[in-house]
């Protein structure tokens, strides 16, 4: 039985027996090869590391994604291509395209890499972002800041995550020593306006090689330290901004030509008003809820996406709060897990661990997260508090 057919729009449809190559294997990539397995689809990364956590559960091909040998091995490998995280190299990409299938193409990776690119492209789908500058110097960052006045975000426009490559100005006498430590960097800078957001939300859509788009339940984000920490679903929002939110995530799956899926972080102002604060083009952290609480998970919509395959039910089955297992909580939840907790059990609260296969448990690295699934939010919450893991 022939693994790929083309329709008569040009797109592709691989069927389950056809094989799935990912650019990274790091927890992204396995929990992708995990749901597409069960489906019956083989997978193969592409990433440096030895043994990665993707390695751990497909074939690998040990190279630097740069690598473009190791790229076109991929490429001969696979019947589709995607990825999971955006810093890849568009270039890579865009090689790839010319050997192998791969539905979400090099022009969304070059958008999301950076935050100038980013921030024009959901404002031309319509979509309200807060008020940034480009930085070019430091005269033009103190114009900035007196336009926007403190605190305001300075930011590099690529390569930042968890909080690193930005730096919140909360005085003018921090301008120098911002604007010199970020241009170090060596790419261009954007200011934004501090937004005094109520709560950060966020809305994982897909988007079909053929066009079908279907967007998940919002979840509540909260972060420590920079690093997402709980995602609480429901959010704990009005009824409004949810349905806003997922409207918004869909036009921007939509403006973006978005296949596979799109993360759309927002900040949720006092009076319901919604700004995006960054997108993901790609599986996301806030996403790993849906693994238990949901119809279809995001890994697995992601993977019927890029195949062709109709877009699965995304309809929450359970209140669930997400909480990420760092380096220093890896012991705690371990002896936890050992030991059982037939309280909760008949509270009706299920935690399920996902631990990523990571070789050394370091401070702050993400390990793992668990789905605390829960008659409401509160009681997972309450949970999450008494086990005391998560207060180291």
């Amino acid at each position: 039985m022939t693994r790929a057919t083309t329709g008569s729009d040009g797109a592709k449809t691989i069927l389950p027996g056809g094989t799935i190559g990912i650019l990274g294997g790091g927890q992204l990539g396995r929990m992708l090869a995990n749901a597409g397995s069960a489906m019956g689809y083989r997978f193969v990364a592409l990433d440096p590391t030895p043994d990665s956590p993707m390695g751990q559960v497909s074939r690998q091909i040990v190279a630097a994604y740069d690598d473009m040998d190791a790229a076109l091995a991929l490429a001969e490998a696979s019947d589709v291509i995607t990825y999971e995280f955006e810093n890849v190299d568009a270039d890579v990409a865009a090689k790839l395209m010319e050997r192998s299938y791969v539905p979400q193409g090099s022009e969304l990776l070059y958008t999301t890499q950076h935050r100038l690119r980013e921030k024009r492209a959901i404002e031309a789908a319509g979509v309200r972002v807060a008020p940034y500058r480009e930085i070019t110097s430091e005269d033009s960052l103190r114009d900035a800041v007196s336009a926007f006045g403190t605190p305001c975000v300075l930011k590099t426009a690529t390569g930042g995550y968890d909080g690193k490559g930005q730096w919140v100005i909360r005085g003018e006498d921090e301008i120098p020593e911002a604007y010199e430590t970020l241009s170090r960097a060596g790419t261009q800078l954007v200011l934004e306006q501090f937004i005094r957001f109520k709560q950060e939300i966020s809305v994982i859509a897909a988007r079909s090689s053929k066009g079908e788009i279907k967007a998940f339940p919002p979840a509540e984000n909260i972060h420590v330290d920079n690093i997402l920490h709980l995602s609480i679903v429901p959010a704990r929002v009005g009824e409004d901004v949810i349905a806003e939110a997922e409207r918004l995530a869909v036009r921007i799956a939509e403006g973006l030509n978005v296949v596979g899926l799109i993360a759309v972080e927002l900040f949720v102002t006092e009076d319901g008003g919604l700004y995006v604060n960054e997108l993901a083009p790609r599986p996301h952290n806030s996403g790993h809820y849906t693994m238990e609480a949901c119809r279809t998970s995001q890994f697995e919509q992601h993977v019927r996406a890029i195949c062709g395959l109709p877009l699965g039910d995304t309809s929450l089955m359970s209140s669930v709060v997400m909480v990420n297992v760092l380096g220093q909580h890896v012991e705690p939840l371990l002896e936890r897990l050992a030991e059982g907790d037939d309280a909760a059990t008949h509270a009706g609260i299920a935690p399920k661990v996902h631990l990523y296969g990571k070789k050394d448990a370091v401070f702050k690295r993400k390990m793992g997260h668990v789905n605390v699934l829960a008659p409401n939010v509160e009681a997972a919450l309450q949970w999450i508090e008494e086990t005391t893991i998560w207060k180291v």
